[in-house]
């Protein structure tokens, strides 16, 4: 990493904003970046001005962590509600590469949280944590049962990933958590999994829990369910099912994600051709993989499975956005005239996802193709987070009167 990238993003601009803010060609922004070339000494001292502004611009009102943080969907959704992150883990190192160039860190961006104890994490007001779901073994439980040996989860979550976001809840005791995963999660491993997490937070840590399966269809056009568990220390009057969903009527379609290819949008060399904004053939389906999927679809179709491709228009709503999508990207291919379907390109997952929306800040895709499918179909909806951010906020500062702190409509607008 440069001095130059370094400062960059500890500032929190883009590439974008520094040519724009600065007065500088995107592509000698670029060179700087990359090393190529020196920025002149103003450009150096205003960037360092930037960042001495931004960190003395608010120690946060309240503290947060960002647990198996991915591409900072958590992050993106509480650090504009007043939260300021003190503490990061992520393990994985392309997700690490993204998350640093799209926010600003003033803390290790530390890696294994299973190697971290609890005691190195920073004192914090809320625990974010999207983790993996991983089966519980009961014969432990069930042994000290039969010896009449009392157990925790100590016992009951050991091993698991779930384990360490216990331990940092049970050491620092946070005023409030929010835990993501998926919606199967109520029904993995028949329920037991379910079970014990609750049984973990609301018996052993003492915590107020409440959860809610939300699809994020309301704020984007894909249809994704996932879970939240939101948890709070003290007694207070948060009611989760009470927090209001974006109108039907106003849930958009596909087209409001889609790269237009009229050479209305501003030119992104990566995805798009420069000079009519068409998106690049490389992201339409081969004759061979097309052919290979229309025939795996018809094999399960008359076996009277489900299983197939997603093909979708304009004024579609997609299927779930999948880790796996960089494969083949079967389960949303977008329909192209007189051509084989292609992909959605990593800027339109970004929109699908809420990172971002067409016309406004970029969100930095500094990783393959490849990498950035997995950590796009890994990611939380950012804007349904912040919605949730945004009912949860006025309890976790004690201003209950006060929710919700901003409207769904101007929730659309964070990202």
């Amino acid at each position: 990493m440069t001095p130059f990238s370094e400062l960059r993003q500890q500032a929190g601009l883009s590439i974008q904003d520094v040519a724009r803010e600065m007065g500088y060609d995107e592509r000698t922004v670029y060179r700087w970046e990359s090393g190529d070339t020196s920025p002149r000494k103003p450009v150096m001292e205003l960037l360092r001005k930037k960042v001495a502004d931004k960190t003395s611009a608010g120690s946060g009102a309240f503290r947060f962590v960002d647990l198996f943080a991915g591409i900072g969907g958590f992050r993106r959704a509480f650090e504009p509600m007043g939260g300021k992150c003190v503490f990061t883990s992520e393990w994985d190192v392309f997700s690490q590469k993204t998350y640093r160039a799209n926010y600003a860190i003033d803390h290790e961006l530390a890696g294994d949280i299973t190697a971290i104890p609890a005691a190195d994490v920073p004192a914090h007001d809320v625990l974010l944590a999207g983790f993996p779901c991983q089966p519980f073994s009961l014969a432990g439980v069930s042994k000290k049962n039969s010896l009449n040996r009392p157990h925790g989860f100590q016992c009951d979550v050991q091993g698991t990933l779930f384990f360490d976001v216990a331990r940092i809840i049970q050491h620092h005791r946070p005023k409030a958590f929010l835990l993501e995963n998926v919606k199967n999660l109520k029904s993995h491993d028949k329920g037991r999994t379910f079970d014990i997490i609750m049984r973990t937070l609301r018996d052993d840590l003492g915590y107020n829990v409440q959860t809610r399966i939300i699809d994020a269809r309301a704020w984007v056009p894909q249809h994704r369910e996932r879970i939240f568990i939101v948890g709070f220390l003290d007694d207070n009057d948060f009611d989760f099912d009470a927090m209001r969903l974006p109108a039907a009527d106003s849930n958009p379609s596909l087209r409001s994600i889609l790269h237009p290819e009229d050479g209305s949008e501003e030119a992104d060399e990566r995805f798009t051709s420069g000079l009519d904004g068409k998106v690049l053939d490389r992201y339409t389906l081969s004759n061979h993989l097309w052919t290979y999927l229309q025939n795996y679809a018809e094999k399960h179709r008359l076996a009277g499975n489900g299983f197939g491709f997603g093909l979708f228009g304009p004024g579609d709503v997609a299927r779930t956005l999948s880790a796996r999508y960089h494969k083949d990207g079967s389960e949303i291919l977008i329909h192209q005239k007189d051509r084989n379907p292609r992909r959605l390109t990593p800027r339109e997952c970004a929109r699908l996802m809420g990172f971002e929306k067409p016309g406004g800040k970029p969100f930095e895709i500094v990783v393959s193709d490849t990498q950035a499918y997995r950590q796009f179909g890994n990611a939380v909806v950012a804007p349904v987070v912040q919605s949730i951010a945004a009912h949860m906020v006025p309890f976790i500062l004690g201003n209950e009167s006060d929710a919700p702190v901003i409207a769904e409509e101007e929730i659309r607008e964070v990202a």
